[in-house]
């Protein structure tokens, strides 16, 4: 990291963990309901899980095949960056359990209690024997390993019992699987919320599974195995079922090598010198745990609480609302005909979304709606009146990307339900993902036709509509219905190089038009201005670029909630760059490219982060926004983030980040925008209006960055 050539610049992986050690942080924040706290713990750990499964199992892949590989914004090879991130798990590790521990103790007084085994009362030990003698005990599958037991396939993320075991001269491993179908959680009978994780129930009547054995030794396990399969990658060919050959790629994820294991208790080198063996893992990748290594179940907790205590140990109750400005009882589509629409979401609903869909498949001025899918909900009422519209005779495409990684069989069996209905479906593009979000809906109006053009920074998925922060762009611009018409042409015909008069299109144009935006800022020395909201950003040429900037004077911010590989504030270099991110109730995830200021500001609304991920490698695309009301609307949100001094973390130049100053008044952005979003508005009929910010907004400007 001496090397100049990466003094600006910071390991993806190294940053990405410390997005992750915010998390972490939120869930050692006191001032937040005990619950939620208990939530973003498990937020960490899940958000570990895929950390190790696709990055980590990314460099193991890198490190076999090319060993040599220098990373481009720190000068690491494959090897030294593993050595780097199994370092810098560890603390966070440690962090983990202790954090587990204080929260579990804070509910206790609420009736809430995790239990161990030895902590029941005699009547709960008597209730618990007899569940596992009736209940579990009858589904387990126990086994030892010997030369007739071959050591088993231990799946991905599944939870095992192991044990030494000796009989007579006679040592021998055993393992119990944990099977799915038993619930995580056993509930005690009583008023209190008392309960005892399944792995425990079985660790302690080991004894009895293996009756004809000593157990001498026993823990909890589970392992972390590497997802990191590209199927675009295989040289598929896109154009035979490419369905089957999904199905056959999520079969091979559960078999790839492991990463990691954790285990619950101390055991002795032999006994964990066998696991290594035949794990083929290292003492780096052994993590002990003393909390459960899977928490996805405290989300369940809150359910089985009275209101009362739902209450003082959640969050607020939360309902996005559907937008003053927008009239219930009139067409979408006529009112986006009048007017470009915006939905911010989670807190505005996504209803008038749905609604517009709706509406076109019902609408017999509707020729075609035509939309990329990514990620959807379980639920999907988009895709019923997608399919209401091809049973009426829409022409009805969808382009579905079943390469979506974790939600490939969901979007499998969507793909099916839609194909049923006589939707036109395209799953994706060799050797590119398509991440885009962007809808068309086409009209015959007086022999004429005309668009209605949805662009959003986030997934059709009604579900994270609610917990994550995007924007949805509803426009009857014609140039912008135009270039998404052609867009879809395009992703019919494999064309990936189209030509675009308003749209930005990755990997044709996105990323030389992001840099030739930078070039018009340089242009104009320290009266340039750059604003990024971003998810990460990694693309070492875009980095670049925005290097020249700030040492040409432009002034730059950026608030990148991940991934971020530039380094703000070094001399000589990135001097005039500050970057902040915001972790806190709802995941900030809206892209937003803002370049220059006052009436020349360049403002963008788009799928793609600036890594080169997207920029390079997948089909992304980003929309101008022309309509000033709309503009004003964004920069009353940013204006908010940027005042954000409750959530929001300053990037200091060495990597590390720092609270904001928290000079009065205080301001958390997400519980200011939410409550801003349900204050009660009247507009007059026939009207639209942007929902009208306090002056609170004005007057924190004085302290923001313009």
């Amino acid at each position: 990291m001496g090397n100049k050539a990466y003094s600006f610049t910071q390991n993806r992986e190294l940053s990405w963990l410390k997005f992750n050690g915010r998390v972490l942080n939120e869930a050692a924040d006191e001032s937040l309901p005990l619950l939620e706290r208990l939530k973003f713990l498990s937020i960490f750990t899940s958000n570990l899980d895929e950390f190790f499964m696709i990055r980590v199992g990314s460099l193991f892949d890198l490190a076999q095949v090319k060993a040599e590989a220098i990373d481009n914004k720190s000068g690491m090879t494959p090897e030294e960056q593993l050595d780097s991130i199994y370092r810098a798990v560890r603390p966070l590790w440690v962090k983990r359990d202790l954090l587990f521990h204080e929260i579990e103790r804070q509910l206790r007084p609420h009736g809430i209690c995790h239990l161990a085994f030895s902590e029941l009362e005699a009547t709960e030990k008597k209730y618990i024997k007899q569940y596992f003698h009736s209940s579990v005990l009858p589904v387990l599958s126990p086994q030892i390993v010997d030369p007739h037991h071959p050591f088993p396939h231990l799946a991905n993320k599944a939870l095992y019992v192991g044990a030494m075991l000796k009989y007579k001269a006679k040592e021998v491993f055993a393992l119990v699987p944990i099977p799915a179908a038993l619930p995580p959680l056993v509930f005690l009978p009583g008023h209190e919320l008392r309960f005892i994780p399944m792995e425990n129930i079985i660790l302690e009547y080991l004894q009895s599974i293996f009756d004809h054995y000593t157990v001498s030794e026993k823990t909890v396990l589970c392992i972390t195995r590497n997802a990191d399969i590209h199927p675009d990658d295989e040289a598929f060919d896109i154009g035979s079922d490419f369905r089957k050959k999904m199905k056959k790629v999520l079969g091979q994820r559960r078999r790839l090598a492991p990463v990691r294991m954790e285990i619950s208790h101390t055991v002795s080198q032999k006994f964990l010198s066998y696991l290594c063996h035949h794990l083929s893992l290292t003492d780096r990748m052994v993590f002990q745990t003393d909390a459960p290594m899977i928490l996805k179940a405290v989300f369940s907790i809150p359910e089985k609480l009275s209101p009362l205590k739902q209450k003082a140990l959640t969050y607020a109750e939360f309902t996005p609302q559907y937008p003053a400005r927008i009239h219930r009882n009139e067409s979408i589509l006529r009112q986006i005909q009048k007017k470009d629409l915006l939905l911010s979401y989670p807190y505005e609903s996504m209803e008038p979304f749905l609604q517009m869909v709706k509406e076109a498949a019902q609408d017999p001025s509707v020729i075609s709606i035509k939309i990329t899918i990514y990620r959807l909900a379980s639920k999907a009422r988009l895709v019923e009146y997608l399919c209401e519209a091809a049973e009426n005779g829409k022409d009805v495409t969808v382009l579905i990307e079943l390469r979506a990684r974790f939600d490939e069989q969901n979007n499998i069996d969507w793909s099916e339900r839609l194909e049923d209905a006589g939707c036109t479906l395209i799953y994706g593009l060799e050797n590119y993902k398509v991440h885009s979000k962007i809808c068309l809906i086409t009209r015959r109006e007086k022999n004429e036709i005309r668009y209605i053009t949805q662009i959003g920074t986030g997934n059709y998925n009604e579900k994270t509509a609610a917990l994550y922060t995007d924007l949805s762009l509803m426009t009857a611009n014609q140039s912008i219905g135009k270039d998404a018409n052609l867009f879809f042409q395009n992703m019919g015909i494999g064309n990936l190089m189209g030509n675009y008069e308003r749209l930005l299109v990755a990997p044709v144009s996105l990323k030389s038009r992001i840099l030739h935006l930078i070039d018009e800022e340089i242009a104009k020395g320290d009266r340039g201005r750059i604003f990024l909201k971003l998810n990460s950003i990694t693309d070492i040429d875009i980095m670049e670029r925005l290097k020249e900037a700030s040492c040409a004077g432009v002034k730059i911010q950026m608030m990148v909630r991940g991934i971020c590989c530039i380094l703000p504030g070094i001399p000589g270099k990135t001097e005039n760059i500050s970057v902040f991110q915001i972790v806190g109730r709802f995941l900030e995830h809206s892209r937003i490219y803002c370049f220059g200021s006052g009436k020349e500001e360049k403002m963008y609304l788009s799928s793609a982060d600036f890594m080169t991920r997207n920029t390079e490698r997948r089909v992304e695309v980003a929309c101008p926004v022309y309509d000033e009301d709309i503009r004003a609307q964004i920069h009353q949100i940013l204006d908010a983030c940027k005042a954000d001094n409750v959530k929001a973390r300053v990037l200091l130049p060495d990597g590390s980040y720092i609270k904001k100053d928290a000079v009065p008044p205080l301001l958390d952005s997400q519980q200011f925008l939410a409550e801003q979003a349900a204050l009660p508005q009247t507009i007059p009929s026939g009207t639209t209006t942007q929902s009208p910010f306090t002056s609170f907004i004005t007057r924190l400007r004085s302290r923001m960055f313009q």
